[in-house]
């Protein structure tokens, strides 16, 4: 090892996969996990959230003996201004995936394309109210449009399905509390508005606004698009599968996909198998092309692997694997189409000359080709970029080392489960499920959900967490990053039951599952509501009552935030590792730890150990045990 090597590695970050920090700390190339390091000293403005540059009068810093801007602007007023800015930027984000997936699906329907799931169409068109069609098309082309409306309706006019889609009793609650949302981007553009200069300094206002923001991005930017993408790819199923480097075989032409959107990869990894692809592939002395999965649409991917077949290789990762990925050697080229596909891939790609093409112009990343996604020429694009990609195979190939990690990952994953495979699994209904909570064989479930992060080490306390939870019998669903990362330290295989307490342990032995399901994406969020609506409409309870809590553990993104303004509008106990960017407002303190209660009867925990953190999380389990008598 050089020394300029030793030197990058000396403080690197640590991770809960032992088997990749351990690869980490031997590249030559800098990523994520050495930049932390340097950036451990953090602006104590910045995390109380009471820096505010809005104007050029500006930044004011709120400090002990100066309590207001030089706008008169307080803490509490600042603090809510950042943090609904930053909510309604989350929003925006699932509300152009959603967007993008509504335009798909009345394209595919106008063009009389194959749906991968006609009886999807039917099963979402109930769930809307719409009936009467001539057929599947004409019935997708008005879910297309409605929902488009919906989406662009002004911020006056309530969305017209938060009501058919929401449990009754949830719903009463936000008509009660005002926070029904109206049009998905109006309330986005209105959040933008409101935290300008000199517009809104009242908190309360603003911050019940983020729970707007968070139903109408739970219910379209999460669970439309599920069910959208069902009629479009397919329903998850579930099956056992390896993940980790070792899914990248160096024989193939491999291509790594980042992103959010799977619509947008569907005709790509059709071509891709395709006998024209493996002409191409051969020609450059290839036995064909392969799709590694990195961050959340690999997971996706992995949900429906019998839908892309051998042609999808597996899901190597998740958001802070990406860049030791690249470092192997063996991947060709990156395709991306949405956040989560870090900044310092750039480098690596340039170094190891990696064909790098982006397919949607909000993520343009620099030193990538854009190839904007289009419905309408998207079999003929994918056929360009294939051939792009195995003419830099041909050339990098000659000069780069491939250097794999061996065994790294878990050899039998279990993933494909869904609010449809998870209720079949169990026979069509969700009884046994009920019967095993009320009987306290499962004392309850977490929904662990969200990013990874590097904030005390990559994936670290959501590791640590889950296993504390399992151990206190505790059934984890999972969704996100944190899948990805606890995929590969092997909590996924139906042998983690062994962590478990002895009665989540014999649950899962019997079952033949592990105790922690992994749901896939961070948009898959949207599938554990259901679960949890279906639960409760079963019980004839609000979500609020279900011995359910959710955790976010290593949050990192803005998109995270409007995931827990969901969360916490659902009444459901939220957990995080870090608090959010508003400890410097005591009125935000107040109403996210103790008011919140009483408004919608959720409430945020803030812990950062696990073991500590999942005690506090099974306290509360214990307490909607009690109120329900079991």
């Amino acid at each position: 090892m050089s020394q300029q090597t030793e030197e990058l590695n000396c403080n690197i970050c640590r991770s809960a996969d032992k088997s990749l920090e351990k690869y980490i700390e031997v590249l030559p190339y800098e990523t994520s996990f050495h930049r932390m390091e340097g950036q451990s000293v953090k602006c104590s403005f910045g995390l109380l959230g009471t820096c505010c540059r809005l104007c050029a009068n500006g930044p004011c810093r709120i400090v002990p003996g100066g309590e207001k801007g030089v706008c008169g602007a307080d803490a509490d007023t600042i603090v809510a201004r950042s943090f609904l800015r930053a909510v309604a930027c989350g929003s925006g984000c699932y509300i152009h995936v959603i967007e993008n997936v509504v335009k798909n699906l009345k394209k595919a329907a106008i063009a009389r394309g194959r749906f991968s799931s006609p009886e999807a169409v039917e099963r979402l068109a109930g769930m809307l109210g719409i009936e009467g069609k001539d057929n599947i098309y004409d019935t997708a082309v008005e879910i297309a449009d409605s929902i488009k409306e919906d989406l662009y309706r002004e911020s006056e006019r309530e969305m017209s399905y938060i009501k058919r889609l929401s449990n009754p009793k949830r719903y009463e609650i936000w008509r009660r509390l005002g926070i029904l949302p109206g049009g998905g981007k109006s309330e986005v553009f209105d959040g933008a508005v409101k935290t300008s200069t000199n517009l809104s300094s009242d908190p309360e206002d603003m911050l019940l606004h983020c729970l707007r923001l968070g139903i109408s991005t739970g219910i379209y930017g999460l669970k439309l698009t599920n069910l959208i993408n069902d009629i479009l790819i397919g329903e998850p199923e579930i099956n056992f599968a390896p993940v980790g480097f070792q899914v990248i075989n160096p024989d193939y032409i491999n291509i790594m996909l980042t992103g959010h959107q799977e619509d947008l990869f569907m005709q790509f990894v059709k071509e891709a198998s395709s006998p024209a692809a493996l002409a191409i592939a051969g020609e450059a002395g290839a036995k064909g092309f392969r799709v590694v999965g990195c961050t959340c649409v690999g997971l996706e991917m992995q949900q429906k692997k019998s839908v892309y077949g051998d042609v999808y290789a597996g899901t190597a990762g998740n958001n802070f694997s990406s860049e030791a990925v690249l470092a192997t050697g063996a991947i060709d080229g990156v395709i991306s189409e949405f956040n989560c596909t870090l900044p310092g891939i750039e480098s690596i790609c340039d170094e190891l000359d990696i064909e790098q093409i982006c397919i949607d112009n909000m993520a343009r990343k620099r030193g990538a080709q854009l190839m904007q996604f289009h419905f309408e020429t998207a079999e003929k694009d994918a056929g360009i970029m294939l051939k792009k990609i195995a003419e830099r195979y041909k050339r990098r190939r000659k000069n780069v080392t491939i250097h794999l990690p061996k065994d790294h990952g878990s050899g039998r994953s279990m993933a494909g489960l869904s609010e449809m495979s998870l209720k079949a699994f169990l026979g069509g209904t969700w009884k046994p499920l009920i019967e095993l909570i009320i009987i306290g064989r499962i004392k309850g479930i977490a929904g662990v959900v969200g990013c990874s992060s590097l904030d005390g080490g990559h994936d670290v306390l959501t590791q640590q967490l889950v296993k504390e939870l399992i151990k206190r019998d505790i059934l984890v669903l999972s969704a996100g990053c944190t899948s990805g990362g606890l995929a590969n330290c092997g909590l996924m295989e139906p042998e983690a039951a062994d962590l478990a307490g002895d009665s989540l342990k014999d649950v899962c032995r019997t079952l033949g599952i592990p105790p922690v399901l992994s749901f896939g994406s961070c948009l898959a969020i949207g599938r554990l509501e259901m679960v949890a609506e279906e639960l409760a409409q079963e019980l004839k309870i609000d979500i609020s009552q279900l011995p359910l809590v959710l955790s976010a553990a290593q949050w990192l993104e803005e998109q995270a935030l409007a995931d827990g303004a969901y969360g916490l509008a659902l009444g459901l106990t939220l957990h995080l590792g870090k608090p959010p960017f508003v400890t410097g407002s005591p009125f935000a303190v107040e109403l996210f730890t103790d008011q919140m209660e009483a408004l919608t009867g959720g409430r945020l925990i803030l812990e950062q150990d696990g073991a500590a953190a999942a005690a506090r999380l099974e306290e509360v389990i214990i307490q909607k045990r009690k109120a329900l008598n079991i």
